[in-house]
């Protein structure tokens, strides 16, 4: 590199500030938060969700691959085998306890790369407090993604005449006679059964989910007064 000369090598200290300089003679922009929430990006890192395919079983396999790649060991996780009558997940295997542990996230993502059947990923979610310690660590109820139209709350067996590949390729696409039938014969008082309570009822917060969407309520009352 050849070295400056003349008055290049007089305006090389102001040109380290050349940013600084043209910031200054902006109009500063304050996000007024939390009165006025901005929606954060597209890809942001925040609260992990567990997902569910289109008929209601859950994605995860209890593989706890996730659980290996976290570098702050803030996921727990246990599987447990599928049964005839416990059918939580498609194959052998389901996400039996599942925990996030608030307090030593860092949101790096890696976890949900590790996923090998996108059952774990997040959400733009980032007002995260809890009343107590034990209220930052979330649990697999806390995490599952809400249920939808046409999904049937686990566990029931797979669509009939299909594999776990069908599931992983996304070929199915609701629950089916067959399987509301089974619910409707093993769980009477199922919310989303049709003429059941609900999606609204089937989808009420956990309890740890629950006191922290209270306690981030009360903080954003407070800091809006």
């Amino acid at each position: 590199m050849e070295p400056r000369t003349g008055l290049a090598e007089l305006l090389a200290p102001v040109g380290g500030f050349g940013v600084t300089l043209s910031n200054m003679f902006r109009k500063t922009v304050t996000e007024q938060y939390p009165s006025e929430k901005v929606p954060a990006k597209p890809r942001y890192h925040g609260r992990h969700q567990l997902n569910r395919y289109a008929d209601g079983l859950e994605k995860c396999i209890g593989c706890e691959l996730c659980a290996w790649a976290c570098p702050a060991d803030a996921i727990y996780v246990e599987g447990g085998d599928n049964t005839p009558d416990a059918q939580f997940s498609p194959g052998e295997r389901y996400g039996r306890v599942y925990q996030i542990n608030y307090l030593r996230c860092i949101f790096c993502g890696l976890c949900i790369e590790a996923c090998p059947t996108r059952a774990l990923t997040m959400t733009n979610e980032y007002e995260l407090a809890g009343p107590t310690r034990a209220g930052m660590i979330w649990e697999k109820e806390d995490l599952l993604a809400p249920l939808r139209e046409g999904m049937l709350a686990a566990p029931h067996p797979m669509v009939e005449g299909t594999t776990h590949t069908d599931y992983y390729r996304g070929e199915i696409t609701h629950a089916t006679d067959a399987q509301r039938a089974w619910v409707a014969e093993h769980r009477p008082d199922d919310p989303t059964l049709p003429g059941g309570a609900g999606l609204d009822v089937a989808n009420e917060l956990a309890p740890t989910a629950a006191a922290m969407a209270a306690t981030v309520a009360a903080a954003t009352k407070q800091g809006s007064r």
